[in-house]
């Protein structure tokens, strides 16, 4: 099974729906290479230094204020945590916090690649149920009474694979499970400014009560994935635990140069502006996948529209196992991430994760026009 993130070199007629990047075309070259110039321009060479194991300053008062524009509540900047990405962020977070064998909950199903991540910290994972709202807060009440979890880790707002969002209701529940039992909440929210239909409930941070609380965000899904930036917001305690680290104290700061050119795209507007166009043309891609799927696939599959982020979360015909659809799909030049990618137990093979980001709105329509063929195909096959 290839767990492989990046995928390149693809041959030209594959249309691969499990691709979870955006869309190359929509990268801005043409904003960052003003951003460098910009900041190149201050003649400032501390930005080619080490740089201070939280992340710059400055950079982290811009930061600061463009998620507060975004997240519609105050971020204090003595929250942030500068990190090398999402992942990079959440291993650190496991290093300060967990030792090999401690036990950790997750969401069934969850970030495939979250998985991978805790076992290599040689955690034990257990999935947790859920369901068109998130996270089941009666279920996660009855297993952390029962077990003691170094953490929880969900992704609560536009949710990889399932497109969910946790209810307002919900994070306040698990705000005040955390601070009852003790346990870290690790809120994996990269998609969380990624919203196409309605605004989602305010991020974790802001149910936080007892520090309890560690959101992690992303420039990859909003700007580049290769310029490997992120944060953590956090409470300044839980900050110092990360900044003491040896990974923190022997290299310094987390991309400082990176952080410099980015705080200039937020300075210039850029960053807004880009944000603004990959909602419009998210949104739309979002739309016509949709579309595609009822024109072309069995009216028995059942999904639901996403309302932001980059996935469709799709349960396939009663019977039909989403790695056979695989090998036969791939035979048609198409391909998908399985279900089973995202269970904490191997289970989840009667679904399949779609992503829309990554191709235009022509190719994805081709994509599915492919896949309801050979659904339909495989229908008659084992209905013979």
């Amino acid at each position: 099974m290839n767990l492989q993130i990046t995928q390149l070199n693809l041959p030209d007629r594959m249309i691969d729906l499990g691709v979870g990047q955006p869309d190359p075309s929509l990268l801005p070259l043409a904003d960052l290479k003003q951003a460098a110039e910009h900041r190149l321009g201050h003649g400032d060479p501390s930005i080619l230094q080490y740089g201070t194991e939280q992340g710059n300053g400055y950079f982290r008062d811009n930061l600061a204020r463009f998620l507060s524009h975004g997240y519609r509540s105050t971020v204090d900047p003595e929250h942030l945590f500068i990190t090398a990405g999402a992942t990079s962020g959440i291993d650190l977070i496991c290093a300060c916090l967990t030792n090999p064998g401690d036990t950790v909950f997750v969401e069934e199903p969850t970030y495939f690649l979250a998985l991978r991540l805790f076992a290599d910290r040689r955690l034990n994972v257990v999935g947790l149920p859920t369901d068109e709202n998130g996270l089941d807060m009666d279920a996660l009440e009855e297993s952390v009474a029962e077990t003691q979890p170094a953490f929880v880790y969900i992704v609560p707002t536009f949710h990889n694979p399932s497109g969910a969002t946790l209810t307002a209701t919900r994070r306040e529940r698990l705000g005040r499970l955390s601070e009852k039992f003790k346990f870290y909440v690790i809120a994996d929210e990269v998609y969380h400014l990624l919203s196409y239909i309605d605004e989602p409930p305010l991020p974790m941070a802001n149910f936080n009560r007892s520090g309890k609380v560690i959101s992690v965000g992303s420039f990859a899904k909003i700007l580049a994935p290769g310029l490997r930036l992120g944060w953590i917001q956090a409470a300044p305690e839980l900050i110092r635990q990360l900044t003491a680290s040896a990974l923190l104290k022997s290299g310094g700061g987390m991309n400082p140069f990176t952080s410099a050119i980015v705080q200039s795209m937020i300075e210039l507007g850029s960053q807004q502006r880009h944000l603004e166009r990959l909602i419009a043309v998210y949104s739309q891609r979002a739309t016509n996948l949709v579309t595609a799927l009822r024109d072309f696939l069995p009216d028995s599959v059942v999904f639901e529209e996403p309302r932001g982020g980059f996935f469709l979360w799709m349960q396939l015909p009663e019977g039909m196992n989403a790695q056979t659809l695989r090998k036969a799909a791939k035979t048609q030049w198409v391909n998908f991430q399985p279900g089973n990618n995202f269970s904490a137990t191997g289970e989840l093979i009667n679904f399949i994760r779609l992503c829309f980001v990554y191709y235009s709105s022509e190719k994805l329509r081709e994509g599915i026009k492919r896949l309801g063929q050979v659904m339909l195909q495989s229908r008659k096959e084992s209905s013979k």
